[in-house]
């Protein structure tokens, strides 16, 4: 079995007497695709922030390919190669689709980055849209442009928010597509809402509940576990 690409052990994050993350561990190994389901509430975008760098853990450790990152600056994470889309998509409005990913790719030489950005606009569905301001698109598509800009590193690890929140159906099924199509060539964990997505993509669940890992398997094991679904119906 490969290394362990991040590791994160017993992530506690405390806001004042509100514990939002109690204690949780994870091991994301290399081409993993996982998601990380849980009621409002939860803490997955504590998490989140906290393997981004964008917030520092009360206890507990982050190592990523075996460096320690705990408490570093958010441009270290982005450096060593930890991408994150959020939930609202953040784009530069004006500016035109392919601009927005040379944007995101300033670390790549100008010939590598327009190779790259064709090579992604082609797999988004967002060649016909290159030279289209950001601001006009419609909402599935600036998703998936924020995909493509965090793609655009070629990041080992991508955190993405929410992905297919306000997607159409048939938004939601390519972008199922996409991700599937990217296991195995990058790490990707995604916070999710979205049930049928998340079973489309018939990968390792983890759920978070009140701040703690309560569940970890495949969708499958997830799908008929009690606690769970005592978690979804709100009777726990």
């Amino acid at each position: 079995m490969s290394a362990p690409l991040l590791e994160a052990e017993g992530l506690r994050r405390v806001f004042g007497g509100l514990v939002a993350v109690d204690n949780v561990d994870l091991t994301i190994r290399h081409g993993d695709l996982i998601c990380i389901i849980g009621p409002n509430g939860a803490g997955k975008s504590t998490l989140f922030n906290m393997l981004c760098g964008s917030i520092r853990p009360s206890a507990g450790r982050i190592r990523f390919q075996g460096e320690d990152l705990t408490g570093m600056k958010p441009y270290r994470f982005a450096r060593i190669g930890i991408a994150r889309k959020f939930q609202v998509p953040g784009l530069f409005e004006s500016m035109s689709v392919r601009d927005n990913l040379l944007v995101a790719a300033r670390s790549l030489d100008p010939a590598a980055a327009a190779s790259r950005a064709g090579e992604l606009m082609d797999s988004l569905s967002l060649s016909t849209r290159s030279e289209t301001p950001a601001g006009e698109l419609p909402h599935g598509q600036k998703q998936w442009l924020e995909i493509g800009m965090g793609l655009m590193s070629a990041p080992k690890l991508l955190l993405l928010d929410e992905p297919t929140a306000g997607m159409s159906a048939e938004e939601t099924r390519k972008t199922a597509d996409l991700l599937l199509g990217l296991k195995g060539r990058i790490a990707v964990i995604a916070i999710e809402h979205d049930m049928r997505f998340v079973r489309q993509l018939a990968c390792r669940t983890m759920v978070l509940h009140q701040g703690r890992l309560i569940a970890d398997g495949t969708f499958a094991e997830i799908e008929a576990n009690e606690l769970v679904g005592d978690v979804y119906l709100g009777r726990r």
